[in-house]
């Protein structure tokens, strides 16, 4: 495997732990549907959330979520909307993003953005 999907896969793991602290229950990781990706579903106080994460290992060309663009949200909703389908959900959802950046001196640290786009 690559070092970026591995750091990627890595960013997943860290950024489902993290938003488990805070009280967020894991339903899905890695969801799939066509050419879309889910990286995290979670769920939190009743809402149904969609989770982009985005690794950087500085900001030097730029932050987390300036990475999530119009396609990739587009797709994103696609994979959700199949997603809410097919577990029958019918209560509100949020989109968010989760920025899992690791410094110089290898300390992670977390940027989520709620309610980032749809």
């Amino acid at each position: 495997m690559a070092l970026h999907n591995e750091n990627g896969s890595r960013a997943e793991q860290l950024a489902a732990e993290y938003l488990i602290t805070k009280g967020y229950g894991l339903k899905e990781q890695n969801y799939r549907f066509k050419h879309a990706e889910i990286d995290l579903i979670m769920e939190h106080k009743g809402l149904l959330i969609f989770v982009e994460v985005k690794f950087r290992s500085g900001t030097g060309f730029g932050y987390a979520e300036e990475f999530v663009d119009y396609r990739k949200q587009q797709l994103v909703i696609r994979a959700a909307d199949h997603y809410i389908f097919e577990v029958d959900w019918h209560k509100d959802i949020r989109f968010d993003i989760v920025g899992v950046y690791v410094d110089q001196k290898n300390i992670t640290r977390f940027k989520h953005f709620q309610d980032a786009f749809y």
